[in-house]
């Protein structure tokens, strides 16, 4: 089977405009090359018209928001909705990203009320999940996990499928000192595949691409991206660093 690979950056709350339009420009140049490979990045939202622009000729090279509404319009200030995003030209939106869901108390709730605006906004999602270091220690990780996918995607279609990438976040291996092997990313990877084909079909997890957002980073890429059920990676800080994400992009 062959899935769809696909690097992702997630530029969190970083740079301003001028270090966006020049670390894009750079990125856009220098991956020409890697055409076969679905690059997307997620800048900050006052950026994203911008970024669109300069990335309008480009056809594996899309921009995506970091989060959107719950809501489709009316008083919410500061918000964000996902037909705001689709007039910009933007293409994906993240949804339960682990910051989102512990700064913010996404509940599932949300998240399903997100990527349903996302869906009629015309909008791919990627699907973030994952599992603390408390979790991890007390070996609850695949039933965390497994209730985090069951929660959110009961409420859709297989068809749905087709506009949704998965990304696996191990919470527990990102600034905390400790680190997943390219073998534990492996075994969750395949474990969701398992849930996907559990929820849905053997078909529908064979062609779900399911991305690795555990800091993926320059030296450990090309490793992680040789596990048979990785297809990717939602890349954090080193996204931010033009040298370092072709890298990444180059790992496959």
């Amino acid at each position: 089977m062959s899935r769809k690979k696909i690097v992702a950056g997630n530029w969190k709350m970083n740079t301003n405009l001028n270090e966006a339009i020049d670390l894009i420009n750079i990125l856009k140049t220098t991956t020409k090359q890697f055409s076969s490979i679905e690059k997307i990045i997620f800048p900050p939202f006052t950026f994203l018209n911008t970024a669109a622009e300069v990335l309008k000729s480009e056809t594996s090279f899309f921009v995506g928001a970091q989060n959107c509404s719950e809501h489709a319009k009316g008083a919410f200030t500061g918000e964000i909705s996902a037909e705001m995003l689709n007039s910009i030209a933007c293409k994906f939106v993240l949804v339960g990203h682990s910051e989102r869901r512990t700064y913010f108390k996404e509940t599932n709730e949300q998240l399903v009320s997100k990527i349903q605006h996302a869906f009629k906004n015309n909008l791919h999602v990627i699907f973030c999940f994952g599992e603390v270091l408390e979790e991890r220690k007390s070996e609850k990780h695949f039933d965390i996990v497994k209730q985090q996918l069951e929660n959110v995607l009961k409420n859709f279609s297989e068809k749905d499928l087709d506009k949704i990438y998965l990304a696996y976040e191990p919470v527990w291996a990102i600034g905390t000192g400790e680190t997943a092997t390219p073998q534990q990313a492996q075994e969750m990877h395949a474990y969701i595949r398992k849930v996907i084909g559990q929820i849905f079909s053997t078909k529908a997890a064979e062609n779900i691409s399911i991305l690795y957002g555990g800091s993926c980073n320059a030296q450990n890429a090309a490793e992680l991206f040789s596990c048979a059920d990785v297809d990717g990676g939602l890349i954090g800080g080193a996204s931010l660093k033009a040298d370092d994400f072709c890298k990444i992009i180059a790992s496959f």
